[in-house]
């Protein structure tokens, strides 16, 4: 919205946000996950309108959005180039939201499946232009892996923190297990991660807001902010032991939370991809 949207879109859609709506950003669909590009929902173009079917899944905000941006391929012909970004209201005629999923964790969050059958779309209502939805696309998900980035960042912050209390209150043998030099160097390992990212996650964010190249850096971050969250939320789980095991202390919510990293806005494996190709490019801009 902010780089794209009409000056219609964003006065109808900007005060809702601002007051009591909130958004769903609907790309994956089953068959096309790491390759997003590959989606089969389609828009027809007819008269003023598009029509569009076709059906999305993973959409996180999907149980309470009241509007959706959309990508579907208005022109199959041209391949990814056909791909174009639609405002739906959550109220039109054919869309419809499918029950939640029964996720591992996150669960706070509603991811569903969105289905579009003959939904009819009035041509004001193209998020940008027509077959630039991609580009839109991995400029969202670029900018959005600093934001999971800081997620994880967060999650590792608020496991740690909750585990390392914990080892200084309980006593074995005559001592806080703090005090045991084995648990005392995985706290300092984790602690030194946590740093590390934090470190990524800031720096892509800083790159990014003062528009400079920033998707190496933010590709790093995500996938390292992540790996860190998976580890420290085990490591806390193992530091605690019983107790980390049940629903009665958070430990066990920060471990379900953390695999999420790995896995929306891309893949750590597509993250790797990424960081590989840039950096290739860097070392051939120097040559």
């Amino acid at each position: 919205f902010k780089y794209y949207a009409s000056e219609e879109l964003k006065e109808k859609y900007f005060p809702r946000i601002a007051q009591d709506t909130v958004g769903a950003f609907c790309l994956s669909e089953a068959g096309s996950g790491s390759d997003a590009f590959a989606m089969k929902t389609k828009a027809e173009k007819k008269g003023d309108y598009f029509v569009i079917n076709g059906e999305k899944c993973w959409i996180t905000n999907a149980g309470h959005a009241g509007f959706f941006v959309v990508f579907a391929n208005a022109d199959p012909s041209v391949g990814y180039k056909g791909i174009t970004s639609f405002v739906i209201d959550r109220d039109t005629p054919g869309l419809s939201v499918a029950r939640p999923e029964d996720k591992l964790g996150i669960r706070a969050s509603s991811t569903c499946p969105v289905i579009f059958e003959d939904v009819k779309v009035h041509e004001s209502q193209v998020l940008g232009k027509v077959g630039q939805g991609y580009k839109y696309a991995i400029q969202t998900l670029n900018e959005g892996r600093i934001g999971i980035g800081a997620q994880m960042l967060g999650l590792a912050e608020g496991v740690f923190e909750h585990a390392v209390k914990y080892t200084l209150e309980r006593k074995q043998f005559g001592q806080s297990i703090f005090e045991f030099q084995g648990m005392q160097h995985q706290i300092a390992k984790i602690a030194t991660d946590i740093e590390a990212a934090k470190l990524l996650v800031y720096n892509a964010a800083r790159l990014s807001e003062t528009g400079r190249p920033f998707i190496k850096e933010a590709a790093m971050a995500k996938l390292y902010a992540s790996e860190v969250a998976a580890t420290a939320s085990s490591k806390a789980i193992e530091w605690v032991a019983g107790v980390g095991f049940t629903k009665d202390y958070p430990f066990e919510k920060y471990y379900r939370d953390a695999k999420i990293g790995a896995i929306y806005e891309g893949t750590s494996n597509i993250q790797l991809n990424t960081i590989a190709r840039l950096v290739a490019n860097e070392i051939k801009e120097k040559a």
